[in-house]
């Protein structure tokens, strides 16, 4: 493990797999102590003995971002542990995929509940104690199809967009107060989130596992850009070359020619999955 001079403490949640796993032991390895907090209670417990097999220091508290209690537990059990917090990673997501017209609502108050509503929950129990030692940083865990959303997808992108819309916010917000506000916004990389997928689209599903299976990127190396860039105080971090010169076109070019160019592009997948429900 990586030395540096002051040890961060950082709370990560969806910390037991995925990216979530990976950020852990990116932090772990710049000599951060820190906290994973799931659901996954043996699947957290075993990327806190990973980390520490690695020479790092790591433990795990179980959190549910959807419940308060749990999360003023977990908020108390790092301040009996801790004299300070420095960062707050909103990681824990899930995934949807669906047409307008068939997707239920109650998966879209799922995927809000948890994607959107579960942070919201994380900064209003955080946001205090980092105004109350004088300092702090949160970095959201958005996507990719936050900024440039692709169909079949309403649910999830909305979700997502919200996710940037808030922190761009947060940012803002809580600048007078020295907390930073920093957002990820990766797009498909070999993860496990397609195991949290709720869709009634088979040929989505199956599509969505390609996609992250031809990434050019995975888990870790999004971690890394995601350090860099929370460590830089950046606010936008965006992790694939495409993804950036795709919101790049949308912010430059008239919005007309933007969606004649995504349309095209899209163009195989709409007919695709038109046929799956015929």
């Amino acid at each position: 493990m990586n030395q540096i001079k002051q040890q961060q403490h950082v709370v990560i949640t969806g910390a037991a797999s995925g990216l979530g796993k990976a950020l852990a032991l990116k932090w772990a390895s710049h000599n951060a102590e820190v906290c994973v907090a799931d659901i996954n209670q043996q699947a957290g417990e075993q990327v806190c003995e990973q980390i520490k097999a690695l020479g790092g220091k790591a433990f795990f508290v179980p959190c549910d971002i959807t419940n308060v209690d749990s999360i003023n537990a977990l908020k108390n059990a790092l301040q009996s542990r801790w004299q300070h917090i420095d960062l707050l990673v909103n990681n824990a997501g899930v995934a949807t995929a669906d047409k307008i017209e068939a997707e239920p609502m109650l998966q879209w108050r799922w995927i809000i509940e948890i994607n959107l509503f579960g942070i919201v929950n994380m900064c209003q129990h955080f946001v205090p104690l980092f105004k109350q030692q004088g300092y702090g940083s949160i970095l959201n865990v958005a996507s990719q199809a936050g900024l440039t959303p692709i169909p079949f997808m309403s649910s999830y992108n909305a979700s997502k967009a919200a996710v940037v819309s808030l922190s761009e916010t947060l940012r803002l917000e809580l600048a007078d107060d020295n907390i930073n506000v920093s957002v990820l916004c990766p797009g498909f990389f070999k993860t496990n989130l397609g195991s949290s997928l709720r869709t009634q689209l088979p040929k989505m599903e199956k599509l969505m596992g390609k996609l992250f299976d031809k990434s050019p990127i995975d888990a870790e190396q999004v971690a890394d850009l995601a350090y860099q860039g929370e460590s830089k105080k950046q606010f936008l971090l965006l992790t694939h070359q495409q993804g950036k010169r795709l919101y790049l076109l949308k912010r430059l070019l008239p919005l007309r020619w933007y969606f004649h160019l995504v349309l095209k592009q899209t163009h195989r997948l709409r007919q695709l999955l038109k046929e799956d429900q015929a």
